[in-house]
């Protein structure tokens, strides 16, 4: 991740985080946050960790006035906001990283929504919980709407911490117009938002799908908040935005280092608690690695064990079908089942290299096949790439990356 400072569409020093891949730049997105809020929220935060994970490198930013950025929040606007989004745009431009993914969440998603068709790069967006009429905004400080005319300006709570909210705010999210801008986009635009979001109602994402063309999609996030402040929220919005983008934003990878004909494999950690872990293999392939709830972990993915007994289970199934289909043996169906008699985190209490594994396979043949065929692809199953590297053992050479 690299701390930088770009300069507003005022002229104003604006705080962003880009967060890289730490393999190959595959391409760049750009994330707005919400209104009053921040680049750190956890929504930001993770969706910016999964997208770099597959080769897509995220620039989060705060407004003008608001997080560590310069200036007054009480004198910006919607506009101002919208200039924000195309001058961090033009910085990424600037650096040969033009966006290809516009991301907005809230107030931030209709301003992205608003800048879009002006980020000539920008192949995709995507809205979370946006407005479809900014003025919506307003209810949240609605009872000092007279004062905030009255004065120009006027502090209100938003969230439990007070803001400075100014008079050219309110008048120019009143009379901003988003769903002919939305009917004029002509980039693929992904609608997330929850039904019963209390703060920015499920009714705005109607209005935005139904003003978009084509190619466009909207996802239910079910009983999530309008912050997403759940941690399995958030990472559900992740997952769905990586791989949605996917389809649009065009991720070419580089081919394999030498010596790793298979690419390179990495296990990053989502947050210091826990065990949860992205693993990815490139930009497309992606999955979880945690463990059980009772040793620590929380249960959304398999254990580093369950994935050894994966390869050895896909990697069965893999070499009986090929040598089916070569001979032509009239096999309709294969599974295989694996079970392996330890449990990872209870087993590294004392790791001390002188355990033995044991893993039990079981192989179900489907089809007309006599007993002769059965024998022999139960044979073929031993010959198993993976299988022959647990029996025969494998070395494992481990060094400190260069910081």
């Amino acid at each position: 991740m690299e701390r930088i400072t770009f300069t507003g569409a005022d002229g104003t020093p604006l705080a962003a985080r880009l967060d890289l891949p730490e393999g190959p730049l595959l391409a760049t997105a750009l994330f707005a946050h919400c209104f009053s809020c921040s680049k750190d929220i956890l929504a930001a935060r993770r969706i910016a960790q999964r997208l770099a994970s597959m080769g897509i490198a995220v620039l989060r930013f705060d407004f003008t006035g608001l997080g560590h950025s310069g200036g007054e929040f009480e004198n910006t606007t919607f506009a101002t906001n919208v200039q924000d989004i195309r001058a961090a745009a033009g910085f990424l431009a600037g650096r040969g990283m033009a966006p290809a993914l516009l991301i907005g969440h809230s107030l931030g998603g209709s301003a992205v929504l608003k800048a879009a068709g002006d980020i000539e790069s920008a192949r995709a967006v995507v809205a979370i919980g946006a407005p479809a009429d900014p003025s919506h905004v307003t209810r949240h400080f609605e009872d000092a709407l007279a004062r905030i005319d009255a004065e120009g300006v006027a502090e209100v709570d938003l969230g439990g911490r007070p803001v400075r909210i100014g008079r050219d705010f309110v008048r120019d999210v009143s009379e901003a117009s988003l769903i002919e801008a939305v009917h004029a986009l002509r980039k693929a635009l992904l609608v997330l938002h929850a039904p019963r979001d209390n703060v920015v109602g499920i009714e705005n994402a109607a209005r935005i799908f139904v003003a978009a063309h084509h190619p466009k999609s909207f996802i239910s996030l079910d009983d999530a908040d309008h912050l997403i402040t759940r941690a399995e929220d958030a990472e559900y919005v992740a997952e769905i935005v990586a791989a949605w983008a996917g389809r649009y934003v065009d991720l070419h990878p580089p081919a394999p280092p030498p010596g790793a004909p298979e690419g390179v494999i990495r296990a990053s950690e989502v947050t210091p608690e826990g065990f949860l872990q992205d693993i990815t293999s490139g930009p497309f392939h992606h999955t979880l690695a945690d463990e059980p709830e009772a040793y620590g972990g929380t249960d959304r993915g398999m254990s580093p064990y369950g994935f050894l007994a994966a390869a050895l289970a896909a990697c069965t199934s893999m070499t009986i079908r090929m040598y089916a289909r070569r001979k032509g043996l009239p096999l309709e169906h294969v599974h295989v089942d694996v079970t392996h008699s330890k449990v990872h985190a209870r087993d590294c209490e004392n790791c001390d290299g002188s355990r033995i594994d044991h893993f039990t396979r079981v192989v179900h043949l489907f089809g007309p096949l006599d007993d002769d065929q059965r024998r022999r692809l139960l044979d073929i199953a031993n010959r198993c790439p993976v299988h022959q590297t647990l029996e025969a053992g494998a070395r494992v050479s481990t060094r400190l990356a260069q910081v």
